[in-house]
């Protein structure tokens, strides 16, 4: 196995594996064990407790080499990504699950509002792109507030046999997650969370309530996941097709 750098900004290496190239981005961090995430755009990152030497992360990562390559060969299905947001009439664009085409309507007034298979974007500037995209990520986040306050009461009621607390939310835009638990016991939400099936969105937020009682992906985890969601391998399936 050899390890080389790659000149970056940021902390970059990859490893050879047989006949595969695994690169990953390696950051440190106050946690107590260290998280290796494959991401659907085949991209890997490594996060790791500070000081650990990196001989050990990389004996980390060959141990999990093989599942590494399986968990990007899965993502390869769904390749190519969706291309770059322009924010013009015609685009589709997603919310609760389901495909919408945005119109840019001129109006005196700024707003937006979901009218049958359409979501209609109004303002001034027609051609202003950057204007669209701020309405349109407002009213994401203006409805991802309720729905993601209202699942969470449903989600905690489901599975108050665990008897864990209901704790607080917090909304925000994540580039590689769609959901994090804080150390201080607070959930963290992907805005762009709004954009998937409630299913969905209900398995982040129970996967992240039972990070509050276990926090590694362990086997108890895992086991605990699946008393509260039986089906979540299913569920985490279909939010890994879901476009953003």
């Amino acid at each position: 196995m050899i390890i080389e750098k790659i000149q970056t900004s940021h902390k970059q290496y990859s490893i050879q594996y047989g006949r595969e190239k695994i690169a990953f981005s390696l950051s440190f961090n106050h946690r107590k064990s260290l998280k290796i995430n494959v991401h659907p755009d085949k991209t890997v990152t490594v996060v790791a407790p500070k000081n650990t030497s990196l001989e050990n992360i990389i004996l980390r990562i060959k141990r999990r080499a093989f599942w590494i390559i399986k968990q990007k060969n899965y993502f390869e299905r769904f390749q190519p990504l969706p291309s770059k947001r322009l924010y013009v009439s015609g685009e589709s664009h997603y919310y609760l699950g389901k495909q919408y085409r945005l119109k840019v309507r001129k109006d005196s007034g700024q707003g937006v509002k979901l009218i049958g298979k359409y979501i209609n974007v109004y303002t001034p500037n027609v051609h202003d792109t950057n204007e669209v995209k701020k309405l349109l990520q407002g009213w994401y986040r203006k409805h991802a507030e309720s729905i993601f306050a209202q699942r969470l009461l449903f989600c905690h009621e489901a599975i108050k046999r665990i008897k864990i607390g209901q704790p607080p939310i917090r909304i925000l835009h994540m580039k590689k997650r769609w959901g994090s638990c804080s150390k201080s016991g607070e959930i963290l939400l992907n805005t762009e969370l709004v954009k998937a099936p409630l299913h969905c969105i209900d398995y982040v937020i129970i996967h992240e309530i039972c990070h509050l009682k276990i926090r590694p992906h362990n086997k108890e985890f895992y086991k605990l996941l699946t008393r509260c969601l039986p089906d979540w391998i299913q569920r985490k399936e279909k939010l890994e097709r879901v476009v953003i």
